[in-house]
């Protein structure tokens, strides 16, 4: 994967949190002969831009979505993207890296926007199973409704593998915590890559030690996402970003408003 000669900026939009317990958090916790522990949760979504592009990845909870399951919503996602310079009503572009509510909640904000999703996630929710509770609490009908209403409009791109974005960003299925989950890689400005794990990986915990989220729809397949994740990140400047981890505002540097930015290549 090749970008553009100076890569892209890269943030991280902090909008929402909420307080749990790694007893909620990790799949069986059990299992691992640890007390429970209260752990907080963060809720972001991402921007790529560079001087001739802007993509945005995931779009956060809506109002209602948020507010039925108790979240905290820390502002408009779509406001805090403004205050980034990014107009939502003309972004051209949005990656879907999964169908919960929390990721795709304000998607009809970005009525002009390409929408990118695996084949595999998009055939599933809105297929038979997703109705099922063990799904169907995790996302909201009206925006699975609205994923189906892109597609029929012809803005709805599906991919089945590796898929290029635009030069310099790639999009990744790996399922695990959702039938089709994807990961985004994307060229930083100033070289290196920044591996948007979104939720193959929650927390840095995840993969330092090897615990599956709660929520898991294919275990082997989250399991191999990690090995993944821990792949592509073995290699220098590379920059792994977990979907909603409270650390990754403190990792990396701030930018105006409840952002961070990702390329800086501050953790190598």
């Amino acid at each position: 994967m090749t970008g553009g000669p100076a890569g892209y900026e890269v943030y991280a939009v902090r909008y929402g949190t909420r307080r749990t317990s790694t007893g909620e958090v990790y799949l069986n916790h059990d299992v691992y002969g640890v007390p429970d522990e209260p752990v907080g949760m963060d809720y972001y979504l991402w921007v790529a831009r560079d001087d001739r592009r802007t993509v945005v990845i995931d779009t956060g909870f809506g109002g209602s979505g948020g507010a039925r399951r108790g979240r905290t919503a820390l502002g408009d996602p779509v406001a805090l993207l403004a205050d980034l310079g990014v107009r939502a009503a003309a972004v051209p572009q949005v990656v879907v890296t999964h169908a919960h509510y929390d990721h795709i909640g304000n998607l009809a904000r970005f009525p002009a926007a390409e929408v990118i999703v695996s084949r595999r996630e998009f055939d599933f929710w809105t297929g038979p199973y997703a109705r099922r509770a063990q799904f169907a609490w995790a996302a909201e009908p009206a925006e699975i409704a609205h994923l189906a209403a892109v597609r029929g409009q012809g803005r709805a791109t599906l991919f089945d593998g590796p898929h290029d974005v635009a030069p310099g960003i790639e999009v990744l299925p790996v399922g695990g915590h959702t039938p089709g989950q994807a990961v985004v890689l994307v060229a930083a400005r100033g070289g290196g890559q920044v591996v948007l794990a979104s939720d193959a990986a929650h927390y840095y915990e995840e993969l330092e030690l090897d615990r599956p989220f709660a929520f898991t729809a294919d275990l082997e397949a989250a399991y191999r996402a990690f090995d993944l994740l821990k792949e592509i990140t073995a290699g220098p400047g590379r920059v792994l970003v977990p979907g909603h981890d409270p650390e990754v505002m403190r990792r990396f540097p701030g930018a105006p408003g409840p952002a961070v930015r990702l390329d800086c290549m501050t953790i190598v």
